[in-house]
């Protein structure tokens, strides 16, 4: 029997103003994965006058999204878009290089996708204004 993995882990560290979100996604990406990412990620904004936030979010795992997830996806982009420095997606397929394209749009950040961790973790260590 084959045993399908699906869902998400969520990590978050906050030092002063800087927000640091890291999050592994597996199989299908659901609502309900999003009604529950959501409010996670309010409360680690809260009370953070000017947040500066900070991503690597690994979708070697990622199998796609319901269309409802999709939406999700980009009502939380135009929710959070003005607090997003730089988003690393960590992926080896070209479906993700859409995605990153698509996100920057809504973000005011940049997003840039890795083949690696160590690439995604070493961009996101510099300094925003390069």
């Amino acid at each position: 029997m084959k045993v399908s993995r699906r869902g998400f882990s969520l990590g978050i560290d906050r030092i002063g103003d800087l927000v640091f979100l890291s999050m592994k996604v597996q199989g299908k990406l659901t609502h309900d994965d999003y009604s529950h990412m959501t409010p996670m990620i309010d409360s680690a904004l809260k009370g953070v006058k000017d947040p500066k936030v900070k991503a690597l979010v690994d979708l070697t795992e990622m199998e796609g999204w319901e269309l409802r997830a999709a939406w999700d996806d980009f009502k939380m982009g135009l929710s959070y878009g003005g607090e997003f420095e730089k988003i690393a997606i960590i992926g080896h397929k070209k479906w993700q290089d859409f995605i990153a394209k698509v996100g920057s749009w809504f973000i005011s950040g940049k997003i840039k996708r890795f083949e690696s961790e160590e690439e995604a973790i070493s961009w996101l260590s510099e300094d925003t204004e390069e």
